[in-house]
């Protein structure tokens, strides 16, 4: 069988997922241009891109991707989490595209520095990613509950840990199961730190109870798996030109023995299917009548809602074949 181009498999991507994400209202953020500004300037002030590098960096649209996740932030905190944004896909080129994430040794003193900048031990850092952490924890803990801060930091730490395990499977050559990919892939892709700037952005923090709650935990779990699938699919071309495995296609391929056809066609049928589920727990939470919970829940729905939008449009997926394989 004849592989589809890049841009058949956007267009059958597009066609099978859009029934399931028409349920959710697109919206925007009124303050995208002034996160536009801010970005590039801290980007540039952290030396965080420069060269080719920015310049990829700034055809991805970020800034247009927080605007369609965070809608109603304002102006402050939407420049907030764009400056996350920008960390956060930084630093993922770094291990996924660059040499450090496929050194071992590489990997763990990168986490280690950016576990220092966390701790407040940045003084010496001379990591960009490290010293530009250091500023987004200030910046996002500042106002935070203490029960948030400890959320978040075991989000991160769990993050970091994920990082070196994917670092340990490149370096042996594993490629792991889907269900150890898909346990993994909701810290490898940070999607939890960026749920939980939901709370950040609404000044809401939902109850610990209500957190732990199986509702809460399967709507949470629901919308994460969403939102990391549709990125695997539609960056499986960047990603497979670079030599990474660790994507939804790619794992259940290699162990399910399918095509990249079938394999893709799995990929989006597993996004719908957790959509679902996502709306069922969604209705037993609305029971309970909580704004911090309503909240997220809004947050999640524009979180999955935003991420398909952008990925079918950024360049980041779309210029993947100008990109060296490796």
């Amino acid at each position: 069988m004849t592989a589809p181009t890049v841009v058949d498999e956007f267009a059958y991507l597009d066609l099978t997922l859009q029934p399931g994400f028409d349920r959710i209202r697109p919206r925007h953020s009124d303050h995208e241009d002034s996160a536009r500004a801010h970005v590039f300037r801290w980007v540039t002030e952290f030396r965080l891109a420069a060269g080719p590098a920015l310049r990829r960096f700034q055809a991805a649209d970020f800034p247009g991707f927080v605007a369609t996740t965070y809608p109603t932030a304002d102006p402050e905190m939407l420049a907030l989490v764009t400056d996350w944004f920008a960390w956060l896909f930084l630093l993922d080129d770094a291990l996924d595209d660059g040499p450090t994430g496929r050194d071992q040794a590489a990997t763990d003193a990168l986490m280690t520095s950016l576990a220092n900048a966390i701790s407040g031990d940045d003084a010496r850092a001379s990591e960009p990613l490290a010293r530009a952490l250091a500023d987004l924890w200030r910046r996002t803990t500042a106002t935070a509950t203490p029960a948030w801060t400890q959320r978040f930091l075991e989000h991160m730490t769990a993050g970091m840990a994920a990082a070196s395990w994917e670092t340990a499977n490149r370096a042996a050559g594993h490629v792991p199961t889907p269900s150890q990919y898909i346990q993994a892939r909701r810290h490898t892709g940070a999607i939890y730190v960026c749920m939980d700037l939901i709370d950040i952005v609404t000044g809401l923090t939902v109850p610990a109870e209500l957190y732990a709650s199986e509702p809460f935990h399967s709507a949470l779990t629901a919308a994460c798996d969403v939102v990391c699938w549709t990125n695997d699919v539609y960056s499986l071309d960047k990603e497979t030109r670079l030599g990474e495995w660790h994507n939804l296609v790619s794992v259940v391929a290699h162990h399910e023995q399918l095509h990249r056809e079938a394999a893709l066609a799995d990929a989006a049928h597993r996004i719908v299917t957790r959509l679902g589920q996502f709306y069922d727990a969604e209705r037993t939470l609305r029971d309970h009548d909580n704004p911090a919970v309503a909240a997220g829940l809004d947050g999640m729905r524009s979180w999955m809602r935003g991420n398909f939008d952008w990925s079918r449009r950024t360049r980041r997926y779309r210029d993947a074949t100008t990109r060296q394989p490796r």
